[in-house]
Formats: C-alpha cells, structure tokens, sequence
C-alpha cells in the first residue's frame, strides 16, 4: 500500500471493501493548502479560492455503557434518539470515524432536533453493542462504519439503520437496511453518463496499476458498455510510445488515476483533447497541468454558496479534501437520519440535497450520489 505523509494523529486509515480485506476508497493524507478558483458548470456562483474553517459547537453526545440502563441514553423527550456506531477506538479505522463523527455532531448542533446516543463500534460485539442500543429506546441507528460491521449487525436489524459503507451482495435484504457512503465506482458511472452526453463516442480509460484505478476503470468499463453496448479502449499508465495511437483512435480521454499520475499523462496529451476525471482529482494544490479537465465532486467543495452547504460549519480541524470527504458524509448521514426517524418514511420518499451530492435510494438499498460538474482552472496569480 502507498505510503502517504501523516495528518494529525498519523494514521493512514482506509475502507473496508471486501469481508476480512481492507482496500482503499479514500485516504487520509497531508496536504492542508487552500483549495484553487475552479469554474463550476451547474451553477453560476464561483467556488472562492480558500474555504476557511469555522468554528462549530459538539451535539450533546450520550455516552452508552453495556448493558444500557434506559436512563443512560434519553435525553430530552421531545427530541428523536438516534444511534452512531463508530470504530473511534480503532487502530484501522479510527481517525476516519472521528472525522465522520465530526461532521455528524455538527449537523446536530446546527438542527438541535435530536440527541445523539453514541456506540463504539468494537470488532469482537459490534452486534451485542448495536442490539443494546435499539433495546435502549433508539429509533435510528447510523453505522456501521466498516463493511465487517455492517455484516455483523445485519441479521439484527429491527430499526432504521443507516450503514456507512457499502453492502455486500451476499447480505439478505432487509428493507429497515440502508447503505450510504463514498465509494468511487458511483463517480465513474457517472462520468461514463456524463460522456456519453457530450457526445463522445469512443473514449480512451487510463488506469494505473493501484486498486482505486483499477476499481475506476471497471465501474466505467461496465456502465459505457450498459449505455453503449461497445468496449472502450483502455491505456495502462505508464503507457510508454503507445499512447499517441491509443489518442488517435479516441474522442476523448477517461482518467482513472491519482492526481499526479494525470498531471503527467495531461501534459502528453494534445491540448484539444477532451479530458474527463473524478475527484480523485481535486486536491487542496492541484497542478496546472491539470487545467481544462472535467470532473466531478460533491457540493461541499464545488457549490459553497448553496444553502444546503451553507448552512453548515466548515471542520474546526485542518483536514485534506480526501479527509473533508467523511466530515461530509458525516452531515448527510444526520439528515438522512432525521428523515428515517419519521413513521412516514418509504424508499421512494428518501431524496437529499446533500453536502455529498444529491442523494436518492437505489433498488439496492444504497444511496445514488449524483455530483456536480466542475473545470480545473489555472490560479490566478
């Protein structure tokens, strides 16, 4: 696994993605420079050059012993109780839930509608500590945060549960189950999607030999070939002397790669060339190299003048734009939760516009993010 510089604690903290294997979505790395002008294509307003951190106040968190004695968990009577299970403990997985954690207390204090009843999410009782929780009185649980928990707690939910990860195929459907979270094939179909609309007809997948190129590519693979019913033409990276062929044969280039690996791949590209991305691509500094590429990325950084974005605290904490990602996460996963908590609540009846993207329930019980559409801009200097 790529070694990447420390932030705060110096952890380097990764997904779950499969059962017992850990592989990364997104990671928490070092890179605390402000955030460069980019021209936004779904809205007029400009994304300004430094989004600074204010300050925001925690929700009132209840801590939760085992076994939980109900007066331990309710707060005030006319607010909803709602579960957090989080691996904070974690060695693996701790900073990231911390991060999350964040994000969701902030959302709270912003609402003041609930109390949050917090659960650590403990490898060896994730189950036992989930079901003391909805025995306590909780009406909506939020987490687990990995997908080992997810599937620990699965047989045993009986109460709105939104999980933070993906869930496994294998999982028995359960209609109380529901999955929100940032993993990056939703990206590449969608830029697939986006393509397609353009007008681009044969297009060119760069991928570089590391699990989330290789995750990029085969979830834009499958959805251009749903959409198309052909195969698009893929270049491994470094692509040596076969990359000018590869370019004459396309109408445009898919980039399934770490920001510094498409700095070097745009600059050997014609500059006509139509170049699309992810927002693996957005980075707190991006290079100028990278100018003029289409991508995606999620409302809290591209649309800071939306009032569903703005009507929340930016992190107190120096974070990475990778690492802000969970803080995020952590305020969709609050109001999602809000919505669960009402007796009214159906599948179809669950929409956000969310700070991650405009959300909705999928048949698989997983939240679709549809994201905005940005262009890498030159600094102005």
């Amino acid at each position: 696994m790529q070694k990447l510089a420390p932030l705060l604690v110096g952890v380097m903290t990764t997904w779950l993605c499969v059962a017992h294997a850990q592989e990364p979505d997104y990671i928490i790395q070092s890179n605390a420079a402000p955030l460069n002008p980019m021209r936004v294509l779904s809205q007029p307003t400009p994304v300004p050059p430094v989004l600074k951190p204010v300050s925001t106040a925690s929700a009132p968190i209840v801590a939760l012993p085992d076994p939980v004695p109900t007066a331990a968990v309710y707060g005030s009577k006319k607010k909803v109780r709602i579960g957090l299970l989080l691996p904070t403990e974690s060695k693996a997985f701790g900073e990231a839930a911390q991060v999350v954690r964040a994000g969701f207390e902030a959302a709270a204090s912003v609402d003041g509608r609930a109390d949050v009843v917090y659960v650590d999410e403990q490898e060896n009782d994730v189950a036992a500590r989930y079901r003391s929780a909805v025995a306590s009185g909780v009406k909506v649980m939020v987490g687990p945060l990995t997908r080992k928990g997810i599937a620990a707690v699965a047989p045993y939910v009986t109460v709105p549960t939104l999980a933070l990860n993906a869930l496994e195929p294998g999982l028995a459907p359960n209609p109380k189950l529901l999955s929100l979270s940032l993993t990056v094939e939703g990206e590449a179909r969608q830029m697939a999607r986006l393509m397609r609309d353009d007008g681009r007809n044969n297009p060119l997948v760069v991928s570089a030999n590391d699990v989330l190129s290789r995750r990029l590519t085969q979830a834009f693979l499958d959805e251009w070939r749903k959409e198309t019913g052909a195969a698009p033409l893929v270049l491994d990276w470094p692509a040596a002397g076969a990359i000018t062929g590869a370019v004459a044969q396309s109408d445009a280039v898919f980039i399934a790669m770490t920001a510094t690996d498409a700095a070097a791949l745009k600059a050997a590209l014609p500059p006509d060339m139509p170049v699309y991305g992810t927002s693996q691509l957005n980075t707190r500094k991006p290079d100028s190299a990278l100018a003029g590429i289409r991508f995606i990325d999620m409302p809290w950084f591209l649309m800071t003048e939306q009032a569903e974005v703005k009507h929340y605290p930016r992190p107190t904490a120096t974070l990475t734009v990778q690492t802000e990602r969970l803080y995020a996460l952590g305020i969709d996963a609050y109001r999602l939760a809000l919505q669960m908590a009402t007796s009214k609540w159906s599948p179809a009846s669950l929409r956000l516009h969310g700070v991650t993207g405009d959300l909705k329930l999928g048949r698989d019980r997983q939240f679709e993010r549809i994201l905005p559409l940005a262009v890498m801009m030159p600094e102005v200097k």
